[in-house]
């Protein structure tokens, strides 16, 4: 780990005398960085950079923003979830009385208020682990698969199972299940999430806007790719906590091996041994979508993209599913499954 000091965004004893900082993290996000720094330099608050061994000169940009920045050991497999706890360890070391910690990924620009909103609402209710807010695609005008992640994030007011990577977390609480799983490559917020809950805190989400974020997702190829992470880590879920009661992810974990391999498989089966007559038993997926169209009649577009794609997702989702039984069948480590 190797550490880059910077005297605009953090200062030592501006980090000691508040409570709260950010921990930013990133890989190659070009002048997404630039604005997610921006977003957070002039909230008086200390600002970490944690970068997983980018290309593109973003630990030159952080720093000369003046951002403390920490590169991670290329030797060392890269994760959302190490960098994160890298950036905490980190500000530890500098600034140990930090109590609420905001976590943003570096294609994000967090909303002007949201940091004071998020840490009042901690400091009232102290059973709460963590708070989100309303996350909004920057974009969703340009891709349909930026409207769909514009959809995926408006998730229910109140409180919910886990929250998503840009989060304010106490530190108490944090620290008391010793952080994110550094080895998971995909899942790992609904999985800390899991520990928490475990340990008798409350995850929120408020009506309040939180952060931009700007996917940048304009390929189908792109989507692919997301949907194989997103397999990954309902596999990597059920292996750690698919057991009664919490049985994190076994439904959307059955749901991708079902419509995205065992029916096709079971059809395939049919059409070679009754011939092609069996193919009709495809009809069950634009079924299936249209199903879902009607449950979605209440979103105010992208309501048939919704329900094709979350219906066309299964397969690469049970690509992912393989991937990560293979994975663990060679006991072979997990890499980065990147979509940009």
């Amino acid at each position: 780990m190797n550490d880059h000091n910077g005297g605009t965004l953090l200062q030592a004893e501006d980090a000691d005398s508040s409570e709260t900082a950010v921990v930013v993290i990133g890989r190659n996000e070009g002048s997404r960085l630039r604005t997610c720094l921006e977003s957070v330099r002039n909230s008086g608050n200390a600002v970490i950079y944690v970068d997983s061994g980018s290309s593109d000169g973003s630990v030159e940009l952080a720093t000369g923003l003046g951002a403390s920045v920490v590169a991670l050991d290329t030797r060392r497999p890269f994760s959302a979830a190490r960098a994160r706890n890298e950036g905490v360890q980190r500000l530890m070391s500098i600034a140990p009385a930090i109590k609420w910690i905001q976590f943003v990924d570096g294609d994000c620009q967090l909303v002007e208020g949201w940091i004071a909103s998020a840490r009042r609402f901690l400091e009232a209710n102290p059973n709460i682990a963590a708070v989100c807010g309303r996350l909004r695609e920057r974009f969703p005008e340009r891709s349909v698969y930026n409207l769909l992640c514009d959809i995926e994030w408006n998730t229910p007011v109140g409180e919910a199972r886990a929250c998503g990577g840009i989060a304010m977390l106490r530190v108490e609480a944090f620290r008391q299940v010793e952080g994110f799983r550094d080895g998971l490559v995909a899942g790992e917020e609904p999985e800390l999430c899991v520990r928490l809950r475990a340990r008798g805190w409350r995850i929120w989400r408020l009506d309040a806007e939180m952060a931009l974020h700007d996917a940048a997702m304009t390929r189908f190829d792109q989507w692919w790719r997301r949907n194989v992470r997103a397999g990954f880590a309902f596999a990597e879920g059920v292996r750690l906590h698919g057991a009664p009661p919490e049985r994190h992810w076994v439904k959307e974990w059955r749901s991708a091996w079902f419509w995205g391999a065992g029916l096709p498989f079971a059809i395939g089966l049919s059409a070679a041994i009754a011939g092609p007559v069996a193919i009709w038993a495809a009809a069950i997926y634009p079924l299936q979508i249209l199903r879902l169209g009607w449950r979605f009649r209440g979103l105010e577009r992208g309501r048939w993209a919704h329900a094709f794609f979350l219906v066309a997702g299964k397969f690469p989702a049970a690509l992912g599913q393989a991937k990560s039984w293979l994975l663990h069948r060679r006991r072979q480590q997990a890499v980065l499954i990147e979509y940009k």
